[in-house]
């Protein structure tokens, strides 16, 4: 039976996803944190770590070193990548949108393509880590000694190929994917 730790400071958050993952993947063994220091008192791990963008920001270390067991809640597109990159589950939309995310994940029915279609290009993680850096186009064109027309090609194919069109979801993508560390976040 899978071991899940939810890991929200929103006390219905946590039992609202707790009864659903009980509701709908039964059989499973929930535990429900209000912190990280809360499920690394436990003696055991888990199987899966579920949490938000805001906890997973504030304890990036503990996330990261778990990034294959990890499942993000955020309010934006769904994605993730394969076995080594966290899960996001999109929060945004109806009860069964959200409860087939989750069952992707349980059955890992993604495919091949969409697995490695979020893989980015060495370029592209360059201007990724200048965007998240709050780096105009004009400027990342400048740093890295290419048109801005390239600059925005680069853009447009990391928003396609990750399905993220704001700033902030481009921040967690890459915090949560190690090219920018949280002290490398903007004030």
């Amino acid at each position: 039976m899978p071991r899940i730790a939810v890991v929200l400071s929103d006390l219905l958050q946590r039992a609202g996803l707790a009864a659903l993952l009980e509701r709908y993947f039964a059989p499973v063994e929930v535990e429900c944190f209000a912190a990280v220091d809360d499920a690394l008192r436990e003696e055991r791990a888990f199987d899966l770590y579920f949490t938000d963008s805001a906890a997973f920001a504030t304890e990036v270390d503990f996330f990261l070193t778990h990034r294959a067991r990890c499942v993000i809640l955020a309010p934006q597109e769904s994605g993730g990548g394969g076995c080594e990159t966290p899960y996001v589950v999109s929060t945004r939309g109806t009860l069964e949108e959200v409860v087939e995310q989750i069952g992707r994940l349980w059955r890992d029915d993604r495919s091949e393509d969409e697995k490695s279609s979020t893989d980015l290009s060495g370029r592209e993680v360059e201007v990724l880590r200048l965007v998240v850096s709050g780096a105009i186009n004009k400027e990342i064109a400048d740093r890295l000694h290419i048109s801005l027309n390239t600059v925005l090609t680069h853009r447009k194919n990391i928003t396609a190929k990750l399905g993220i069109k704001t700033v902030s979801g481009l921040t967690l993508y890459a915090l949560m994917h190690g090219y920018i560390s949280a002290d490398d976040m903007p004030l």
